[in-house]
């Protein structure tokens, strides 16, 4: 995950699950993401509606240029992304796991701009066909963001967040103890061919 949001929202989101495929709804507290809160948005699971956006962030909204409550989530791709995100949808409700994915903003006066989107599943009295959790954000903030609307999304290259994953703090580097210096050179690990 490249965008601070979708980090942020990824990690609040597995400490919540605790374990479980994905956590309830009622147990995600908006305050505790609130630096993601803009570029985040939650989704009905409804494909006769093409999965209408329940709620939608400041930043998420400015990239349309207007209130997204109540539209299609499907609708602002175009046609041929269409059938891969009702696809990406149903899997994340389906068999409850997350993606990140990369997306391109589509404006009429403007170059495109590199989006970010997470989806992950959220659970209802422990159905997880009824929201979804998510963000869009772009990876630089175009300058026409919030003056010209993008008027369709292109999907792009994806990635799985399977169940089984956790989070994992990155290593600490410790400096050695007093007296003690790393030893220079070249270290050798073994390994080889099967």
């Amino acid at each position: 995950m490249k965008h601070a949001s979708s980090r942020q929202l990824f990690d609040y989101w597995n400490e919540r699950r605790a374990g479980r495929f994905a956590p309830e709804r009622s147990e995600i507290e908006p305050g505790a993401v609130r630096h993601a809160l803009g570029d985040s948005f939650i989704l009905a699971f409804d494909p006769a509606a093409d999965h209408p956006f329940r709620l939608a962030g400041t930043r998420v909204c400015a990239l349309f240029c207007r209130e997204l409550k109540g539209e299609s989530f499907a609708g602002m791709w175009e046609e041929e992304s269409r059938p891969a995100l009702r696809n990406l949808v149903s899997i994340v409700a389906d068999e409850a796991v997350g993606i990140v994915s990369g997306a391109t903003a589509h404006v009429a006066d403007g170059p495109p701009a590199d989006l970010e989107m997470l989806l992950l599943p959220l659970a209802q009295r422990g159905r997880t066909h009824v929201r979804m959790l998510g963000v869009l954000a772009p990876l630089a903030p175009p300058y026409w963001l919030g003056t010209h609307p993008v008027e369709r999304l292109t999907l792009g290259t994806l990635r799985h967040l399977g169940p089984a994953i956790e989070t994992i703090a990155a290593p600490r580097l410790v400096r050695p103890p007093p007296g003690d210096s790393p030893r220079p050179g070249l270290v050798v690990h073994q390994g080889g061919r099967n």
